[in-house]
């Protein structure tokens, strides 16, 4: 087949880039959590832009190669071992028919992503081979890898010509328990006091163990809504709306208590205010913090979103350049 688990670690999922513009079916994208280490890792071992990979959470898995491939490691700082030897992350490898991946404790970051030339090659659903667990649907039978678990991988465009390759000291991202995230202020920021906002933006929150792929919860404060009698239709928390659509990265604050951060497996929209969005150019970052972590929002105008959004492109052109 390709692989076979022998151990599937905390969290393991076959992801790609995610089946957007389902929304309208109430359809989450699923996906990365972190988009620049797993697209990083496909441009390594040479695939096209979308091929499926592993996503790997905290605590990594035990596999076998069944046959030989050529891998990469990106992502948080787990260290990879092959048969025991530890081998190097963000950098292109090769492994032969009976090695074995293991991974150690995690260091920093939360997420690693191992990428394989040719991909993960699980059967399409809606576009995308992304695991969406919550429901069971896509990746490997619509969950999280189990040991016993054998993956086929896709055949390989010109993987072992990129054996070797590494990605420049400059383009790896270091992972620190402080994290500083940009926030677009909106849609339904108004629900919230002046002063409750500025204490949302001026408090250093911590990551709960309630941190996954649906969502980042946070304490440290209490925020408070401006009061008013609620709309027909929603409900008695002072938090809640009529109704409203979540894109990724929409914070909203139940209760006005513990800030939520939604992310790729969230349902699509529900009757909490949203009250900012994390921008998409630091979402990456936001997917390598855990529990514990501290984080600060900071609020930022489109423009910055935008330059943002645009210098991560041109980061990720040049590293595909000069790896592919």
């Amino acid at each position: 087949m390709g692989i076979r688990v022998k151990s599937p670690g905390l969290l393991t999922t076959v992801q790609d880039t995610g089946r957007f513009g389902e929304y309208a079916l109430g359809m989450p994208p699923s996906g990365a959590m972190d988009v620049f280490s797993y697209q990083v890792g496909n441009y390594l071992v040479g695939n096209e832009e979308g091929a499926a990979s592993l996503e790997i959470t905290y605590f990594g898995p035990e596999l076998e190669f069944t046959e030989g491939a050529v891998i990469a490691v990106t992502g948080a700082e787990m260290p990879p071992k092959i048969n025991g030897e530890e081998a190097p992350t963000w950098e292109t490898l090769e492994v032969g028919e009976g090695d074995v991946l293991s991974f150690d404790y995690l260091k920093s970051g939360a997420r690693s992503y191992l990428a394989v030339a040719g991909g993960i090659d699980v059967p399409l659903f809606m576009h995308s081979r992304s695991t969406y667990t919550l429901i069971g649907l896509g990746g490997h039978e619509g969950r999280a890898l189990q040991e016993g678990d054998e993956l086929k991988i896709g055949e390989s465009r010109n993987g072992g010509g990129q054996v070797g390759k590494r990605v420049d000291d400059d383009h790896i991202p270091a992972y620190s328990r402080e994290t500083e995230l940009r926030v677009i202020i909106g849609l339904a920021s108004y629900r919230l006091t002046e002063e409750s906002m500025e204490e949302f933006l001026n408090t250093t929150w911590t990551v709960t163990p309630d941190a996954d792929r649906v969502g980042y919860r946070y304490r440290g404060g209490e925020l408070k809504f401006v009061e008013r009698e609620q709309p027909a239709g929603a409900g008695s928390d002072p938090a809640n709306v009529v109704d409203f659509g979540y894109p990724i990265g929409s914070i909203q604050v139940p209760g006005g208590v513990e800030p939520i951060v939604l992310m790729n497996d969230a349902v699509t929209g529900g009757g909490y205010a949203t009250i900012g969005t994390v921008i998409s150019a630091d979402r990456d970052k936001l997917a390598q913090t855990k529990t514990n972590d501290k984080t600060r929002f900071r609020s930022v105008d489109l423009d910055e979103a935008l330059k943002a959004r645009k210098d991560r492109g041109e980061q990720m052109e040049e590293i595909k350049g000069s790896l592919t």
